[in-house]
Parts: structure tokens; sequence; C-alpha cells
């Protein structure tokens, strides 16, 4: 029987590599978008969701299970920033954040978890700026949102183990339609990764699919961190 994936934000960026780094490897996926669907792609159909909204996730994930008939993985894409400086920063935007990246992804999580039966993965979608020395002062509500993934992360992993493995991806620079709005002092950061540039979609994707797939079968609890070695050359 085919392995089904189902994939949050699945309609640009990260998501949308992860959506055909899946397909071509043969998984039927199941992707979810809020605004626009992706592009067709050979094995995947798209469902629109909002993973701020827990009636959204149950009605669009119930759906593609009837459809698809089983779930083996699960990857949480779907994320929000908005930078701002300290002083700038409102209750509505800190709120937004954290229910999209942080609560959006543990809803998903608890909807999914009963549909997966034994040898099922969750993978979790964090950022270097939710890791301390890497925290970002621009975007304080991100770097608390992708925090807590890494946390939830680690606990979701000790409360579904054995039946189901949870790892997480934190990702650097990703070149994706954020890129286009880099500044001279963000392209600067960039080139301090030991690589000297910054991540494709396509990089973030490959290790999301070593999580997901039965390659990483003893690896649960895990934060990857996909950055080019910026942790170690960058600030």
């Amino acid at each position: 029987m085919d392995r089904v994936v189902f994939i949050t934000g699945a309609s640009r960026g990260i998501g949308l590599a992860t959506v055909k780094k899946f397909a071509d490897n043969g998984w039927k996926v199941a992707g979810f978008y809020k605004n626009n669907a992706g592009p067709e792609v050979k094995n995947v159909t798209y469902y629109q969701m909002d993973v701020a909204d827990w009636r959204s996730i149950q009605k669009a994930f119930d759906a593609a299970f009837v459809e698809m008939r089983r779930i083996d993985c699960l990857v949480n894409c779907a994320g929000v920033v908005t930078p701002k400086p300290f002083l700038e920063i409102t209750n509505e935007i800190f709120l937004n954040e954290l229910q999209v990246n942080t609560l959006g992804s543990f809803r998903t999580c608890q909807v999914v978890a009963p549909m997966m039966k034994d040898g099922g993965s969750i993978v979790n979608i964090s950022s270097i700026r939710g890791l301390a020395n890497t925290a970002t002062e621009r975007g304080i509500p991100y770097s608390v949102s992708k925090a807590g993934i890494v946390a939830m992360t680690a606990a979701l992993a000790k409360e579904l183990a054995p039946k189901i493995r949870v790892n997480a991806v934190a990702p650097g620079f990703t070149e994706t339609d954020m890129a286009k709005s880099w500044n001279d002092k963000v392209w600067s950061q960039v080139k301090q990764a030991l690589l000297q540039r910054p991540a494709q979609p396509e990089d973030i994707a490959k290790a999301i699919y070593f999580l997901g797939s039965d390659e990483s079968s003893f690896i649960t609890g895990q934060t990857l961190l996909v950055d080019g070695g910026y942790s170690m050359g960058g600030k």
C-alpha cells in the first residue's frame, strides 16, 4: 500500500519543496494550504486549511484521511513571521505567531496522532532563530514560537513513543520568496555560514524527508540543525 504524508504550508517555499520530495519518492501526498493551492504535482491532493483554527484542521484532516485511508507521516511546514523591533511588537503580532507556529503545529499533531498506526513519524519545523545562540533581536515572537517547537518535539517524542517518532528540522537562512526582501545586512549574515550561501528549499526538504521516512527509523526527539554551518560561523 502507498505511504501517505500530510504536509501543511504545502503551496510554496520549504513546504512545496517537501511535497515534491515525498511525491518523487512514491508517497501519496495530502498538501494543506491557507489561501492558494500549490502547482499540480503527480500523487498530490490539496486541501484548504487554516492552522490557526482547530476546527479547520479537524475538518481538512478528516477529509484527507477519508480519501487517503491512512497517514504515515505529518510534516508541519506552515508558519508566519513579522519582523519588528522589540518596542514595536504588539500583543496581536506576538499571539499570531504563537497561534500559527506553535499552537498550530501542536493542534495538527493532536489531530493526527490517533489516525497514525505504529511506525508513524511527525516532523516539525523549528528554526535557527529558535535556538538561544542564534535567536534574533528583531523577531522575538518568532524566536519564542520556534523555541517552543523544539521543546514540544522532545516532549511529544516521549509521550508518543514507541508508536510514533517525533523530530524537528531547524533551517537556517533559506532562499524562499521571503529572501527577496533581504537587505545587505541579512545577506552579510547569510555569508557568515561556513558554506557561505543560503539553503535552497530543496536542501531543507531532503532533511525533512530523511526524518519523515524509515531512513531515520531509530531517531526520535531530535532537532536537526540544517544551516550550512551558520550557528558555528555566524551569530
